[in-house]
């Protein structure tokens, strides 16, 4: 089986079919370039929620900065105004090589608007949203949803039909509900309905941590991409470890600890210029916490960096690792 491969997408070419997912405080615009540099064939923004967009929100508009590095690149939107996201849509596809609607969203303060994955609840709210964004959008769009909101209600097949109908040119599943946040097992053969349901490409999403995870969500599932999230962060190599591992079964070593403090340097003065020497320090410590597991004394590391105010004080702080 060719595992990896050239993927499109409507009308964008794609070098691999291995993705980053969107992640909200996470996937922006410093981590995206890394994670392509590493050789994610697209990757996602953040989600940008349609009602910040539609207000001008300043932080909302912030979220959507893109580097030419990083494109093809997909824009997450969120929102469950058809009206408004099919606006939204319009404005976005401007920008973006490729528009993504969010159906999967678990967390609460998403849920509380009827967002995210309570969509999942209401079928005939996706017919109107998918329409409204396909027609107002000037480039591909794609939704990525989880199987339903919980096991009573598995809905992933009737919204894939419903995207296809309405001119959706790809879906990203996370082989999870709702309720199942990230816990359990993922669901294989779910994500191998929707593919046998659909003609559009299939992503598969939820549980990818290394090269064998990979193989295994393609045999399993029959998917045309996968998707990579959290075992992604402070671990941009992933993408290079599954490529590897997905053309001949190559086990590429892991990261030398001067591999990833250079990195971590060179994520952090990313940060800084993209968002202000203050932002970059505050938001850094996470990601440090990440990069350094698995490090002697990471979490006395990481309670000294989340003490640190000031910057030099902390790229001191880095090089000392």
């Amino acid at each position: 089986m060719n595992y990896l491969h050239e993927i499109k997408i409507g009308n964008v070419n794609i070098k691999n079919n291995v993705f980053l997912a969107p992640m909200a405080g996470i996937s922006d615009m410093p981590f995206r370039v890394l994670c392509k540099e590493k050789g994610a064939g697209l990757v996602y923004t953040e989600m940008i929620s349609s009602k910040g967009m539609f207000y001008n929100d300043t932080k909302t508009k912030k979220i959507m900065a893109i580097d030419e590095k990083e494109r093809p690149v997909a824009v997450q939107i969120f929102g469950s105004n058809p009206e408004i996201m099919g606006e939204i849509a319009r404005e976005v596809s401007k920008e973006a090589d490729i528009i993504d609607i969010n159906m999967g969203c678990p967390a609460p303060k998403v849920i509380k608007n009827g967002e995210g994955s309570k969509l999942l609840l209401d079928l005939d709210l996706i017919d109107k949203i998918t329409k409204a964004v396909v027609e107002n959008s000037t480039v591909p769009v794609t939704i990525k949803i989880r199987l339903g909101w919980d096991r009573e209600h598995l809905v992933a097949e009737e919204v894939a039909k419903i995207a296809e109908k309405n001119g959706v040119s790809a879906i990203t599943v996370h082989g999870r509900t709702r309720s199942e946040f990230f816990s359990g097992e993922v669901d294989y053969e779910a994500i191998k309905r929707v593919k046998e349901t659909v003609s559009i490409p299939v992503i598969g999403n939820g549980n990818i941590v290394d090269g064998k995870s990979a193989k295994e969500m393609f045999d399993k599932t029959g998917c045309d991409a996968i998707m990579i999230g959290r075992a992604s962060n402070g671990n941009i190599w992933i993408f290079d470890e599954v490529i590897k591992y997905l053309e001949d079964e190559t086990i590429v070593p892991k990261p030398t600890k001067d591999e990833i403090t250079s990195t971590i340097l060179r994520h952090l003065d990313m940060l800084k210029s993209a968002k202000g020497e203050r932002t970059a320090l505050l938001e850094m410590r996470k990601q440090i916490a990440w990069y350094i597991k698995g490090f002697p004394n990471s979490s006395k590391i990481r309670n000294e960096v989340n003490k640190i105010e000031d910057f030099e004080e902390l790229i001191n702080k880095i090089k000392d690792l």
